[in-house]
């Protein structure tokens, strides 16, 4: 329309001025103030920043957040890191990436109706696995002897890779503790990703092996199907719902006694048929074997550690070699550590580990 100040994409509807309850940031803190429940997370301002910050007119501290994590290099690299199968050629088995998605979904489904912070949960959910090396779970015992204090995911994810990103402390501490390996997290939000994480990938993964001819959807044990159902859609359903009805009853995050007994023998079915099978031992065996390879590589040059690589940004420039070998390596996408391990190491690539 000429003579109008603004541009529009489209013909579309008139929206009008939006309510007062959702205008601006401040308007939205008291919203969340006034209705999350009683133990909910609720954002104020800029948020606890290890540097400080102006806040958002528009955007919570948490909705912040979240944008920054999907913003992120570390999380577009989650895209080419495995969730089990190690660059497979079946582009439908899922990725760290899809894995982050579906944990934040089944996150959020339990925070908004119990009333937490939904912002705070999808943003924790979305960034907990950016810690992850390539090849995944294997890469944790790759590492380890390079760092005091061993590598963790979540620690390293929360305290090293996504630091640049200067997240509240509240999003960095649901990180850091989603594992159930690790303390419990401070906040309620970060419960929930905890049995989030554990609700999508023991469904997803064993949808996964089913796919990859690993398993039979007819061998889950009655134990599971027999509770929570035997499509991943019901199975999801069943614990989302156990979940809330704790809170409900309790008012702690947790599940109802049957459905995680449930889930916990559907989580000991994955580790012995799909995880600790003799071929996935076999294969996270190459996987330490070559990453401590690069590392040493890494290490011994490190001139190729640089802001361009693979490890990303400014956080590898450590003054520690090993230190910055680590960053860098664990930052690769499974793809281009095993290009790596050809065109720095000399690997066969018929003999590469991949697939399932």
């Amino acid at each position: 329309m000429p003579g109008t100040p603004f541009a529009i994409a489209h013909q579309a509807t008139a929206v009008g001025p939006a309510p007062h309850q959702l205008g601006t940031r401040q308007s939205r803190e008291e919203v969340e103030h006034r209705t999350l429940a009683p133990g909910a997370t609720r954002a104020l301002g800029a948020g606890n920043r290890a540097r400080q910050e102006e806040p958002d007119p528009f955007r919570t501290c948490f909705e912040r957040d979240l944008d920054r994590v999907h913003h992120s290099r570390p999380f577009r690299r989650l895209a080419g890191k495995c969730q089990v199968f190690i660059a497979p050629d079946d582009d439908h088995l899922r990725t760290r990436l899809t894995h982050a998605v579906e944990v934040a979904q089944v996150a959020v489904g339990i925070a908004r109706p119990a009333g937490l912070n939904v912002a705070l949960t999808a943003a924790a959910a979305t960034a907990h696995d950016c810690g992850h090396g390539p090849a995944g779970h294997a890469s944790e015992d790759a590492f380890s002897p390079f760092l005091d204090g061993g590598y963790h995911h979540a620690v390293y994810g929360a305290d090293v890779v996504l630091a640049p990103l200067n997240l509240c402390a509240e999003t960095l501490d649901a990180v850091r503790n989603h594992s159930w390996n690790r303390p419990a997290p401070l906040t309620p939000e970060g419960e929930v990703v905890a049995w989030a994480d554990r609700i999508a990938y023991v469904c997803h993964d064993f949808e996964d092996a089913v796919r990859a001819g690993i398993v039979r959807a007819d061998e889950l044990p009655e134990a599971v199907a027999g509770v929570v159902g035997q499509r991943r859609s019901a199975q999801i359903d069943a614990m989302i719902t156990a979940v809330l009805d704790t809170v409900a009853t309790t008012g702690r995050v947790g599940m109802r006694a049957a459905e995680a007994e449930a889930l916990a023998a559907f989580r000991a079915f994955n580790f012995e048929r799909i995880y600790l099978r003799p071929a996935s031992v076999l294969q996270a065996e190459r996987v330490v074997e070559l990453l401590r390879s690069l590392t040493h590589w890494y290490a011994d040059h490190p001139s190729a550690v640089n802001e361009g690589g693979a490890g990303g940004g400014s956080a590898v420039l450590e003054a520690d070699p090993v230190v910055a070998a680590v960053h860098h390596v664990s930052g690769m996408t499974d793809r281009y550590a095993l290009r790596m391990a050809v065109d720095l190491l000399g690997w066969d690539p018929d003999k590469l580990p991949r697939g399932v």
